[in-house]
C-alpha cells in the first residue's frame, strides 16, 4: 500500500505545484470580469510576469510519512520537482518538451520518460503564472458556472478548458477574488481519477500573493490526502536549465 501511495503523491502535487497563483463581488459579474479580479488579487499582471524563476521548499504530510519536497520552475515552460523518501531523492520534471520521472524507492534508478495523459497533464502544469492569467492567449476558455460554498464561504465556480482540452474547475473566494478550491481529473498510474485540491494560508511575498498550504488528493477519498506545508518561497532565483532535462537512460514510463 505504501508503495502505491508513494507513487501517486507527486502526481497530485504537481496539479498544483505547476499549478498558482476587494470588495464584495457582484452576482452579475462576468468570467473576464472575475478572472481580472483575480489578477489584482495576486498582485497584479506586470508583478506577475516579473517572476521569471520559483523555488518553493515545502514537507508534504500523509499518515504516518512526511516528504521533504522542493519546486523550482522556470519560464517559459519548465518544471521539476524533488522528494525525499526512504532516504533516496525522488524526481518529476519537464524540460518544455519533455517529460521524465526517476524514483529509485520505487525499485527503478534509472529515469523514464513520461508519455500520453500524464504527459499533457505536466505540460498543463508547467505554467509558472497559473492557468488563469492571460488565459486567452494561451487558447484556453473560462465560463462561469455559479457560486458554491467552500469551507462555509461564497466561491465563483469558473469551469477552465485549455487548449489540450484538459478541464478543470476553479474556486475564487467571493470576497478576496484569490483561488481556493480546484477540482479536474488526471492520469495517475494510467487511470483517469478525479482529483481536488483546496487551497489556503495566502502571504505576500514582493507584493504577489502565494499559498502556503495546499491539500489535495482523489475527491471523496480523505485517506488518500495529503497536506502540503510551504517554508519557504524564493522569487528570481538563479536555476540552471540542465536541470529539467533528463539525464541519458533508457526506459520508457506509461
Amino acid at each position: 500500500m505504501r508503495k502505491s501511495c508513494l507513487g501517486v503523491i507527486p502526481m497530485l502535487v504537481f496539479g498544483w505545484m505547476v499549478g498558482l497563483v476587494c470588495a464584495a463581488a457582484s452576482p452579475a459579474q462576468t468570467a473576464d470580469e472575475l478572472v481580472t479580479k483575480y489578477v489584482q488579487a495576486r498582485g497584479g499582471l506586470e508583478k506577475i510576469h516579473a517572476v521569471h524563476t520559483v523555488r518553493v521548499t515545502a514537507t508534504m504530510v500523509m499518515p504516518k510519512l512526511e516528504i521533504p519536497v522542493t519546486m523550482m520552475m522556470m519560464r517559459p515552460n519548465s518544471v521539476r520537482m524533488e522528494f525525499q523518501v526512504q532516504g533516496s531523492i525522488g524526481v518529476r520534471a519537464f524540460d518544455g518538451t519533455t517529460g521524465w520521472s526517476q524514483m529509485p524507492f520505487l525499485g527503478n534508478p534509472q529515469p523514464v520518460t513520461i508519455t500520453g495523459a500524464e504527459l499533457a497533464d505536466m505540460r498543463d502544469q508547467a505554467d509558472l503564472d497559473g492557468a488563469l492569467v492571460d488565459y486567452k492567449a494561451k487558447g484556453s476558455t473560462v465560463e462561469l458556472v455559479g457560486k458554491e460554498k467552500v469551507n462555509g464561504a461564497d466561491a465563483y465556480k469558473l469551469k477552465l478548458t485549455r487548449s489540450s482540452g484538459n478541464v478543470r474547475m476553479i474556486y475564487l473566494d467571493g470576497s478576496t477574488y484569490l483561488d481556493v478550491k480546484e477540482e479536474g481529473h488526471q492520469s495517475i498510474e494510467g487511470k483517469d481519477r478525479e482529483v481536488e485540491t483546496l487551497i489556503s494560508d495566502y502571504r505576500d511575498l514582493d507584493g504577489l500573493k502565494y499559498p502556503f498550504v495546499i491539500q489535495s488528493g482523489l475527491k471523496d477519498a480523505t485517506d488518500q490526502q495529503q497536506k502540503l506545508t510551504i517554508e519557504k518561497v524564493e522569487l528570481n532565483v538563479p536555476l540552471d536549465a540542465a536541470l529539467f532535462k533528463m539525464p541519458s537512460a533508457t526506459g520508457t514510463g506509461k
